[in-house]
């Protein structure tokens, strides 16, 4: 009964990693890219955004719910799980533990990331806008943590799918395996890319 509550566990963490948080992050940072291509760009796009209706239910039950569980489960599985990685590789077993390593620098980032923005929002205190974001970014420090945080989290999200396929039985032969690894390979490049490219128009306008 054991097996089959971690097994369900396995898939339901996958599954919230993909769906809806995976696709939550790559929609935010096309956001986000819409920076590149100047303030008002990106001033329209969040403004969009932020004027959904029942904005803050979808925030909370898509998001920030999702987002929390998935972290809960996360650490149920590495303290609790048994994790058979022996059935894998050297590198497959170092993108298990990279895999644990991001995820808890991602959810240390969304914290902080939540706190400077949509908590600061509700206190009054700011308004999501490009002068929001250039005023955090120009921070040397806090560029960096938002460079370490968006490649960790997209890591998490790109080699997450990898997981996820397996866990949900899409992928299972060695030559599937090895295609899916240079395709979220290439998930994680184009991402980061899109997510580095805006941070440094935040903070250098370039």
């Amino acid at each position: 009964m054991s097996d089959q509550r971690d097994f369900f566990y396995r898939r339901l963490h996958s599954l919230l990693g993909v769906v809806p948080i995976g696709i939550f992050v790559v929609q935010h940072l096309i956001i986000n890219h819409f920076v590149v291509y100047g303030e008002e760009s990106f001033n329209k796009a969040a403004g969009f955004m932020g004027n959904l209706p029942f904005v803050l239910a979808l925030e909370i039950f898509v998001i920030y719910l999702p987002i929390l569980f998935h972290a809960i489960l996360g650490v149920y599985i590495v303290f609790a799980a048994k994790n058979n990685v022996g059935r894998y590789g050297f590198f497959r077993n170092w993108m298990f533990y990279l895999q644990r390593i991001t995820g808890v620098i991602t959810f240390i980032f969304i914290v902080v990331h939540v706190w400077q923005t949509r908590i600061q929002v509700a206190m009054g205190a700011a308004e999501v806008n490009f002068s929001l974001m250039e005023g955090i970014l120009t921070s040397p420090f806090f560029f960096w943590f938002y460079v370490i945080g968006v490649l960790s989290t997209v890591f998490h999200l790109a080699n997450g799918l990898w997981g996820f396929a397996v866990s949900w039985g899409i992928i299972q032969s060695p030559k599937s395996q090895r295609v899916v690894t240079v395709v979220t390979l290439l998930v994680f490049v184009i991402v980061s890319y899109i997510g580095i490219r805006s941070l440094i128009a935040f903070a250098y306008g370039v």
